[in-house]
Order: structure tokens, then sequence, then C-alpha cells
């Protein structure tokens, strides 16, 4: 390790890699402790983990910007909805509640459901989960990647409202998904902040949504963020899964993403020992 010129901060022989991640790594020393730049911006991101954390979701903001999407897409109006906590001190200890719906979304979704008499091939619900800096981020520009994407599929996909979820944890996508009687449902959740990824998105798919399922019915796509898995390739990923998972009717530990394998529709290929021909 060699003495910089102009500081009295060792410096480290692994800082060139940084310039690849966001790992704290090849910090350098003052003496026997961090430099104090390197102190402070470790401070700095604690902080925004922490208020990733407790800063509640803005909805009529996050509304306001999906409005033109929604409109785009010809989707009925959101459904802003609620968990059974109460607090985000409930949220953070009582995981429970927050899979659940309160009775007066519940009631929402079935009078909707009681008045349009339709299924869907998606439900797609908005949770803020840990992160709501997350969800005001990346909701509007990853949206408008997907819908893009199933305008454009081959396929017809019919979607459901979009609902917008406080205080929810992932499962309470399973309800939705039941009470709105789609076949499919995608969860949009902001993921536990990490003291480099405040902002991370998590996407998660589950067939036959229903109350009681557990997380192996469900496929995950996590680290959705300008500085993480880009919206593009989380789309394709994501659209991936969809088509797979409406053609064999199953989600979870049964169904994997081979998205990046060099497969020709059609084509004779070996067969792939991950995937199970169990139905479940």
């Amino acid at each position: 390790m060699t003495q910089s010129n102009n500081s009295y901060v060792t410096s480290n022989p692994w800082q060139s890699l940084r310039a690849f991640t966001d790992a704290r790594i090849g910090l350098g020393r003052a003496g026997v402790s961090l430099p104090t730049s390197e102190l402070l911006d470790f401070q700095l991101a604690h902080a925004q983990a922490q208020d990733a954390v407790h800063q509640p979701l803005d909805v009529a903001a996050l509304l306001e910007q999906l409005n033109p999407l929604i409109y785009d897409c010809g989707l009925d109006p959101c459904h802003s909805l609620q968990s059974r906590v109460p607090d985000r001190p409930t949220y953070l200890q009582r995981p429970d509640l927050g899979r659940r719906l309160d009775e007066a979304s519940a009631v929402v979704l079935r009078q909707y459901t009681l008045s349009n008499h339709r299924a869907y091939d998606l439900a797609i619900a908005v949770v803020d989960g840990l992160s709501s800096r997350a969800i005001a981020e990346n909701t509007q520009p990853f949206l408008a990647e997907l819908c893009a994407a199933l305008k454009n599929d081959k396929e017809e996909w019919s979607l459901a409202p979009l609902s917008v979820v406080t205080q929810g944890r992932v499962a309470i996508g399973d309800e939705i998904g039941d009470l709105i009687n789609a076949r499919a449902v995608l969860v949009m959740i902001g993921e536990r902040p990490g003291l480099s990824s405040p902002d991370s998105l998590g996407l998660y798919l589950t067939w036959d949504p229903r109350v009681g399922l557990n997380d192996a019915r469900r496929n995950c796509i996590s680290n959705v963020r300008k500085a993480g898995l880009d919206y593009p390739d989380a789309v394709r990923k994501l659209m991936y899964l969809l088509k797979e998972s409406r053609r064999m009717q199953l989600s979870g530990v049964q169904l994997k993403e081979r998205s990046e394998e060099p497969l020709i529709d059609g084509a004779q290929t070996e067969k792939n020992f991950l995937i199970s021909d169990v139905k479940p």
C-alpha cells in the first residue's frame, strides 16, 4: 500500500475495483481507522436505508405519475388498498398483518369483481414493502416497459386494474389476485434496503393466487433499479416467466427462469434437469 501524496490516507490496491461494484472495498485507511470521507459515506448510506424503510409512500403522487400510463394501457382506474397493519412500527413487528388486506380494501375488490364478471390473465399489485423509495422511483418506468412488452407480445394479455397497496408484504398479492379473479398476480414491492441499494424493487410472480400459499409457489426477480437490473432486462426475464407460467399453469420452484439460454422456438433441446415435470 502507498501513501497518497495529497492526504494522510493510505490507499488500498483494491481501490481500482470500485469502478465495477457498489460494494465497500478498497477503502484505504487513515492510521488504524477508516478515512473520514468513507465513514461519512457509510453513515449517509445507513441513513438512506433507514429512511427507505420508514418513509411513507406518497400514494397520491404515485397515482399522478401512473394515470397517463393507465390510460394508455386501457386499464380501469387504480385501486388504492391497505393491509391490516395500522402503522409502521406494527408493520415491522407483525409481518402476518401485512400479508392480508383490511376489510374495507377486500370489500372494494369484491364489489368490483361482482360488477364486472371478468377473469384476467394478470393482476399487478404495487406494494410499498420495506422501501417506499423503490416504489416511487421505479414503478412508472418499469410498468411502461412492461405494458409495451405485453402489448407487443403475440399472445393476448388481459390486465386487471392496478392495485396500489400500503403497509403490505409479498403475500398480500395472493388475496388481491384471488378477489379480483386473476389467473396470475405480479407483486412489485420495495425490497429490504441495503447500504448500497435503498431503492431496489422486487418482482414476485404467483400462478393461481389464493390466501395461504407459501414462498415456494412464487418466482422472484430482484434488484430492479437503475444501478442494478435495468428495466428492459427485468421485463425480458419477467415476460419469459409469465409466458411459461401460463403455458405450464404453475409458478415457483417448479418454474425456472431460463431466458438467458440460447433456445430456438420449436427446436429439439436436451431436457433441463432444473425443470420438474411434477404438477403441483
